[in-house]
């Protein structure tokens, strides 16, 4: 297959790829936390209160925390007047939490999650589990289109997932050869990384949460107009009997490639020659997974590695407030963020190579799903820091030592032609220099 045609299938799967880091890293943005402080109009008592300056006002009204800055969460039970006198001391005075809201910084963010409904102070943790809350519906989106996909179609399905706004597709790399799959899955992991580099930008023009998530769903309206343009999988038409259209989408390669001589005496019969094909129809579900040996070994061991990985890489990355602590930190957590990147190109292409045609989309959701569970409970696990402040930390990289172990027990897939049907995973995998 020429490189050229291999990036321009890339190109059509890029578009609504842009949508992808938008929103599984657009809470660090939409559910910011500004500064904050009670709301101290409660305290006015008609005197002596309103002819304050702002700056007076916070003085006798909110205590100030070690850093010398004013308390988040708590102000005092009645104007402290005595407080203007820099001699004074906050020493045992009453106070209470916030009574009538808090007050917030709009410098940077119009409005956040956190501004709009108060997610502070004791509601905290719900603007953290606002994170889990999202991935636990990409969690069971991933399953579920990952069964459609082997279901009906890569294609199809896909077109589904671009009008629901969900997870979709990894139907272009079954077009690719065993010569260009590496560069292919490297080069469609780059656009996570230039679009992740690109959210920044954005939220920062568009500091209103809902604009923003409109600007970030916006790149699948273009998405779907190039969905017709996207091919369907050879080898999963192939494997599913439909040789005829397996046959035109093949023609279609070859006409693009130069290679029309090699189809010419092709016939949609001979195709059921090419590949070892099931008697009769069958159909896949996830309970495949786990009927054979093989399968079983394989779907346990991707779950951790998938699980491992995505748990490290959103645990660095939904917590890009703690690398303003220390240039330490910082030093630590770009690397590991650089390294779990590094971990998430590899798995993706590692794993589509894994699992076989027949139930490939099906072994991805399935791994997807897993992978967004880790997803889902990084959120919590920074909970964790109220205990212990490196006890997350600890859980992370035990998380990632475990997925790393499991990456160890799987089998070598370089120069592996990919794998078919599920008989081809229980056997010995045939290796080729080229397909």
């Amino acid at each position: 297959m020429k490189f050229e045609n291999v990036l321009l299938t890339i190109f059509l799967m890029v578009i609504p790829r842009v949508t992808l880091p938008f929103h599984f890293l657009m809470n660090n943005f939409i559910a910011v936390i500004p500064s904050h402080h009670c709301n101290i109009s409660s305290l006015d008592d008609g005197a002596v209160f309103k002819n304050l300056s702002q700056e007076e006002r916070l003085v006798v009204g909110i205590p100030v925390q070690e850093d010398g800055t004013p308390n988040s969460c708590q102000m005092f039970a009645e104007p402290q007047y005595h407080l203007l006198l820099k001699s004074s001391s906050m020493t045992e005075l009453p106070t209470v939490p916030c009574q009538n809201g808090w007050v917030y910084d709009n410098n940077i963010f119009k409005s956040t999650l956190a501004t709009e409904w108060d997610l502070v102070c004791d509601k905290r943790r719900m603007n953290r589990a606002t994170a889990s809350i999202f991935f636990s519906g990409v969690m069971f989106g991933a399953a579920a289109f990952g069964y459609l996909s082997d279901r009906f179609g890569r294609k199809r399905t896909l077109l589904i997932s671009y009008m629901l706004t969900t997870v979709f597709g990894f139907a272009s790399i079954e077009w690719v050869d065993i010569k260009h799959r590496t560069a292919v899955g490297i080069l469609m992991s780059l656009d996570w990384s230039i679009f992740t580099a690109l959210l920044p930008v954005v939220a920062y023009f568009v500091n209103d949460w809902r604009v923003l998530t409109a600007t970030a769903t916006s790149p699948l309206i273009p998405a779907m107009i190039t969905w017709w343009w996207v091919p369907e999988s050879a080898r999963w038409l192939i494997s599913n009997r439909k040789l005829k259209s397996a046959n035109f989408y093949l023609n279609k390669c070859a006409k693009i490639n130069g290679r029309e001589q090699f189809m010419a005496d092709l016939k949609p019969g001979v195709l059921s020659e090419t590949t070892v094909l099931n008697k009769e129809t069958r159909k896949y579900s996830y309970l495949d997974l786990i009927k054979t040996p093989q399968m079983r070994r394989l779907t346990l061991l991707t779950g951790i590695l998938w699980f491992g990985v995505s748990c490290t890489y959103y645990g660095i990355s939904l917590n890009v407030a703690g690398f303003e602590m220390t240039i330490f930190r910082t030093t630590v957590g770009t690397l590991g963020k650089m390294f779990a990147e590094g971990a998430f190109t590899m798995v993706f292409l590692y794993t589509s190579e894994l699992y076989p045609t027949v139930i490939r989309q099906s072994g991805l959701g399935y791994s997807s799903f897993m992978a967004l569970t880790g997803v889902s409970v990084s959120p919590l696990i920074m909970v964790l820091e109220e205990l212990w402040l490196p006890l997350p930390g600890i859980v992370f990289s035990l998380v990632a030592f475990a997925a790393g172990l499991s990456a160890c027990l799987l089998s070598e897939t370089h120069n592996s032609r990919l794998p078919e049907t599920i008989e081809d995973v229980e056997q010995t995998r045939a290796i080729s220099p080229d397909i």
